[in-house]
């Protein structure tokens, strides 16, 4: 916006040059490589999390696609009767103060569907808890409790270490290699455009357009 604003300067008021072309960009515009577990890699990490709240958590993270944030500001009443999870808020711990505030973008506020199988382990998990209430959140750590998880059970595991945050990116490669629009993973992610979403992960689809010609290919030969 602020480039925008300079651009418009240079144009119609006679300034010499934008200064935030000189600047750069903020931070990088390509992120460390993004690291993501296959399904068989998760399903041996996942074996190995024996704290039951761990546990839920990372499934969640890895069936849904959800930030870490949205995850830990989850509450019993952000599980929906009709088997989805409303996204609605996250959850940040600053200078030791728990920071409830609303998602990252307004596409953010979203629903998920969610499988049958989680939805079952998150209520077994919300029903052993007791005495929480419907607006109490789910989770009671913060993301380091999950950065440090992640850590010591990617080591006994056998698994590559990844971070919390390459959860997202894993849900996101298996629904593009199980043939998903990358529009519906948009969707699903919450990204404010669809842009976002494939230029994160263009690179998982160098076989698509193959597939996509083959597919033609067998209409020309079977129309029927």
């Amino acid at each position: 916006q602020l480039s925008a604003v300079f651009n418009y300067a240079v144009k119609y008021y006679g300034l010499s040059s934008n200064p935030c072309r000189q600047a750069g960009s903020m931070g990088k515009k390509d992120a460390d490589s993004m690291q993501i577990w296959t399904l068989d890699e998760f399903n041996k990490f996942i074996s190995f999390v024996t704290k039951p709240a761990a546990h839920l958590a990372f499934e969640i993270l890895f069936w849904t696609g959800i930030r870490s944030g949205e995850l830990l500001a989850l509450t019993p009443e952000d599980i929906l009767p009709d088997k989805k999870i409303s996204i609605n808020k996250t959850y940040a711990r600053l200078d030791g103060e728990d920071i409830i505030s609303e998602p990252k973008t307004p596409k953010s506020i979203r629903i998920i569907p969610i499988p049958d199988f989680l939805y079952d382990e998150i209520w077994d998990y919300i029903n052993r808890l007791g005495s929480i209430e419907k607006t109490d959140r789910i989770f009671y750590f913060s993301k380091g409790f999950l950065n440090n998880e992640i850590k010591r059970v990617s080591k006994k595991a056998g698994v590559k270490e990844i971070r919390v945050h390459d959860l997202r990116h894993s849900h996101a490669s298996l629904l593009i290699e199980m043939g998903y629009s990358i529009l519906l993973v948009s969707e699903r992610l919450g990204h404010e455009k669809v842009e976002t979403t494939l230029n994160t992960y263009a690179h998982l689809y160098p076989n698509k357009q193959q597939k996509l010609v083959e597919g033609l290919q067998n209409l020309k030969i079977d129309p029927q």
